[in-house]
């Protein structure tokens, strides 16, 4: 309910504070003060906080036309617009209302962190110290100077969400110069000022995430997908290069696995898939090296989920068992044996081999008729390395 205050019946009523803002755990006695020009007795009067009856014993009758209140260990407001106090005459009418800030002086910020996004701006973002305003209206100020300047300057453009608050400078920050940033908080009760944060823009440079990510069969192999995706545009005019990391997951999990060590490549092929299911893949880069920084930037935001499946596979479609122990031994055994006999059939003159060449030999072995004895779970679970492998 929102508060109300002021007096209801204009020259009725009046109540003494208007609207205090107090701590918590503090008391307040207000008064309700009638006019002499109205045949009103004190003692006719009740009040009532957010509504519910105060009780008499917490009355004073001050005199024959003021009746007074006190409350005791006062705990932080219910409701943004203040706590309703009001004094109401033998009828139940309202004659007077007073709205009680109760809350606490604000404690200093906490978890402040900035960001540039592609070294053309600046974006700071923090928490309130402790409970936040507990309904008191507090004022965040960001203020920012670099190190070996005396002029302080305070960030405009000011955003609030849940338990989180941010800032953004959208002018071109200087590039070589480390900056000191600090937030000042403030009400009426007091204030209080995070600690400094002092930072070089390059070391948090980030960008938009990678553009035109595609994900592919790699032809007829059930447990591979191909990954292929676009650096951020806006960064050419950056001397930088990119780390990139991809995650993945199951259609009906909510799990992601992470890829980490793709390094600045803008593919890879992920394998050790489940055959025959669709997955969700999400890229996402940081900067480093940016002109000659040593530290990197910070992970850009992961982009949209593009989805692919793997090939069925025609062994789990007809219908398979759990192997035993020795039989896996055995199957791989003999894997290996027709990998090798394939090998120097088909690659006369080769002292080493490839992923490619491995990736040959495994979509001859899935066609061809001869791996009727080899058997894989029921829930389509293949080997457990799963990697990604560069292109």
């Amino acid at each position: 309910l929102r508060c109300i205050s002021g007096s209801k019946r204009p020259n009725v009523a009046v109540i003494s504070p208007q609207d205090p803002v107090l701590r918590i755990g503090s008391s307040l006695t207000a008064s309700c003060v009638l006019s002499p020009d109205f045949d009103l007795p004190a003692t006719s009067l009740y009040w009532t906080l957010n509504g519910v009856r105060l009780p008499g014993s917490s009355y004073s009758v001050v005199s024959s036309d003021v009746l007074s209140v006190t409350l005791h260990s006062l705990s932080g407001s219910r409701q943004q617009s203040g706590d309703n106090l009001m004094c109401h005459g033998a009828d139940g009418q309202i004659l007077a209302g007073s709205c009680l800030y109760v809350g606490m002086p604000p404690e200093k910020p906490v978890n402040l962190t900035c960001w540039s996004r592609n070294a053309k701006d600046l974006s700071c973002k923090w928490s309130p110290g402790g409970q936040g305003e507990t309904h008191i209206r507090t004022k965040y100020t960001l203020k920012y100077k670099l190190r070996w300047y005396e002029r302080e300057e305070e960030c405009g453009n000011y955003r609030t969400g849940k338990q989180r608050y941010s800032c953004y400078i959208p002018r071109n920050p200087a590039l070589f110069t480390p900056y000191e940033i600090w937030v000042e908080a403030a009400n009426q009760l007091g204030s209080a000022t995070s600690d400094i944060t002092t930072l070089d823009i390059l070391d948090v440079v980030t960008t938009d995430a990678p553009a035109n990510v595609q994900v592919s069969r790699v032809g007829d192999l059930e447990d591979q997908l191909t990954v292929r995706w676009a650096s951020p545009p806006e960064l050419k005019d950056i001397l930088f290069q990119a780390k990139y990391q991809i995650r993945y997951r199951l259609e009906d999990s909510t799990e992601w696995k992470v890829v980490d060590d793709i390094g600045n490549q803008t593919s890879c092929r992920l394998a050790g898939l489940q055959p025959g299911t669709v997955y969700f893949v999400q890229v996402r880069c940081r900067p480093v090296g940016i002109y000659g920084s040593r530290k990197p930037g910070i992970w850009s935001e992961w982009s949209h989920p593009t989805a692919a499946s793997t090939p069925s596979s025609e062994r789990l479609q007809s219908g398979s068992c759990d192997p035993k122990p020795g039989d896996q031994n055995s199957t791989l055994r003999r894997e290996l044996k027709q990998f090798f006999g394939w090998v120097r059939k088909h690659a006369y003159g080769c002292s080493g081999m490839s992923i490619k060449l491995y990736d040959q030999w495994r979509v001859w072995l899935q066609k061809s008729h001869k791996t009727g004895n080899q058997v894989g779970k029921p829930n389509g679970r293949q080997s457990s390395g799963i990697g990604c492998v560069f292109m």
